[in-house]
């Protein structure tokens, strides 16, 4: 357990100085290491969040993570999801959800590491959420190459109003289809789409900046009239003293 925390430390480290903080993060390898990538856990590693499937979408297994950005030297395992849309039917519906509080953070940044089977859907969506209900499509992804990992897809909101010390912050990666039709491509480009392609997620992060707060600095007038004030308590007990 210990080298695994590790390994996830340093890898929220590499993210850079201005997201080097871990608000949450998977990495899906076992709790207790015991050599075997086929065994797993979708427990955050990192922090605390929810991990969950959407749209009918199952994980029947965990599968080797080699090739993804897990830094773990061995039992480094992906997060293997199937069960994706039949063909031409069930656009961005199908895929996982990540919530992440970023409360106390701002510069929220989500990122996450996708292995495409050759039959997987290429194209997939990532969009997030201010309310946890309402979606927002923020880039689509293009995974031309089956049997490939594709690292560090990234969703920057540092620049997003609301993404700030917000406790409903909530990130999607649903399939689509390709664009400008209405249909799924293959990730390999000479094989036909399947419902049953696989893609195995790995390091999934949502990191951000401490949230700094600035102090109240007193409007020059309340200050001179806080300080009038107590001059004018001085005054007036001065002058008991003295009666």
């Amino acid at each position: 357990m210990k080298s695994f925390a590790l390994s996830a430390l340093v890898a929220l480290c590499a993210l850079g100085n201005a997201h080097a903080n871990g608000i949450t993060q998977w990495t899906f390898n076992s709790t207790t290491p015991d050599g075997n990538t086929g065994t797993g856990s979708v427990l955050a590693s990192v922090g605390t969040g929810s991990l969950s499937l959407i749209g009918g979408v199952t994980s029947p297994s965990f599968n080797s993570g080699a090739g993804s950005s897990d830094l773990a030297a061995s039992d480094n395992s992906g997060w293997q999801t199937t069960t994706y849309a039949a063909q031409g039917a069930g656009n961005k519906t199908r895929g996982i959800e990540v919530k992440a509080s970023s409360v106390g953070f701002e510069n929220v940044v989500f990122n996450y590491d996708l292995r495409h089977s050759n039959t997987s859907s290429r194209y997939e969506l990532a969009q997030y959420s201010l309310d946890g209900v309402n979606f927002i499509d923020y880039a689509v992804f293009d995974g031309g190459q089956g049997d490939t990992w594709f690292n560090a897809r990234t969703i920057d909101l540092s620049s997003v109003s609301g993404a700030d010390n917000n406790a409903n912050l909530t990130f999607r990666v649903l399939a689509t289809f390709a664009p400008g039709t209405t249909g799924y491509l293959a990730s390999d480009a000479t094989k036909s789409y399947a419902s049953s392609g696989t893609w195995r997620f790995d390091t999934v992060t949502v990191s951000g900046a401490t949230l700094t707060v600035t102090p109240t600095v007193p409007e020059p007038s309340s200050t001179v009239a806080a300080f009038a004030g107590l001059a004018a308590i001085g005054f007036m007990a001065r002058r008991r003293r003295a009666g």
